[in-house]
């Protein structure tokens, strides 16, 4: 295994437009992402090309996600490329519209399990914990954007 996938779907009440909106303002991704921080470090933050990074941990114990967009489709679809020396691959979210109104967040990563070996032979056990926390994470973007 040289990457492993991960992924996770939630439903949210507010629409498409409106979670888009919330989630693509990357200083507020401390609002709803769990123990992470983001910005905006290149570019308008809102078109291919942008640079962003975002530091998950607690107080100054964690580590720095550099990343890239690599596709920009409002209020669908973002996706990035990771850069950083620890966390490398792609990621993306889909807002996904529901019959009857609504949306569904999707959250995918195929990443490049760290630490080697080691990683990959991890993977198995860390990959639960990262589902809850993503599911977590979307659940708090859901709840923000429904305010």
């Amino acid at each position: 295994m040289t990457h492993a996938h991960i992924g996770v779907s939630v439903d949210a009440a507010a629409g498409p437009e409106r979670v888009f909106a919330v989630l693509t303002d990357w200083p507020r991704h401390d609002e709803w992402m769990v123990m992470t921080r983001a910005r905006v470090t290149a570019g308008d933050g809102h078109s291919v090309g942008s640079r962003l990074e975002a530091f998950s941990g607690a107080g100054p114990v964690g580590f720095l996600d550099t990343m890239e967009i690599t596709r920009w489709e409002p209020p669908t679809t973002v996706a990035v490329r990771h850069t950083g020396g620890l966390v490398r691959g792609t990621g993306v979210f889909r807002v996904l519209p529901r019959e009857g109104g609504g949306s569904t967040i999707v959250w995918e990563e195929e990443l490049e399990p760290p630490f080697g070996p080691v990683g990959r032979l991890g993977w198995p056990l860390a990959r639960p914990l990262g589902e809850a926390l993503l599911r977590l994470s979307l659940r708090r973007l859901a709840d923000l954007s429904a305010r």
